[in-house]
């Protein structure tokens, strides 16, 4: 299965690709032969929890590799994830911004962009996170969970009358 250069680049490896030269044609030989390379490594970097320090090192660059332009911010790494980001940008025709324009129409599209999170996808697959429960779903968790019954609420014809009642007992 071969991915892309842009796929490469998105796993953090993009500075292979930008240093490699082969024709930047997905599918080649040599091209198949470094993304499959790197994804088992990738794979094998992130699969599990960190059991060294030298393990959280390399996953936290691999992150920062994957997505350059979120952090170069960073005190330590920042200059170089500008850079490499702007090498990026020149190696998949992304224009450098100039003007004023271009800088709010950049800042424009990535506020538009949503970012992806693997546990918000995967692992929380809530069917409540838009909504809340309906009366129905409520009355079916509270029978699984062994929970007590509502208590009885009086129709607005039984308040009324209740009401009536107590006016009549003046």
């Amino acid at each position: 299965m071969s991915l892309p250069r842009r796929a490469m680049e998105q796993m953090g490896f993009a500075v292979c690709c930008l240093a490699c030269d082969a024709p930047d044609i997905p599918g080649t030989d040599r091209c198949r032969g470094c993304i499959d390379s790197h994804a088992r490594a990738r794979d094998k970097l992130t699969s599990g929890p960190a059991s060294s320090k030298a393990e959280r090192l390399a996953r936290e660059h691999v992150t920062m590799l994957a997505e350059p332009g979120k952090h170069i911010d960073d005190n330590e790494h920042g200059e170089f994830m500008l850079a490499y980001q702007r090498l990026i940008d020149a190696h998949q025709g992304v224009e450098e911004v100039v003007t004023m324009e271009q800088v709010e129409a950049r800042f424009a599209k990535q506020r538009e962009k949503k970012d992806r999170s693997l546990i918000r996808e995967v692992a929380n697959q809530n069917p409540w996170a838009n909504r809340a429960p309906d009366s129905e779903e409520r009355a079916q968790m509270l029978e699984m969970f062994g929970g007590e019954a509502p208590p009885e609420v009086p129709s607005w014809d039984d308040l009324m009358e209740e009401v009536g009642e107590l006016l009549d007992e003046d």
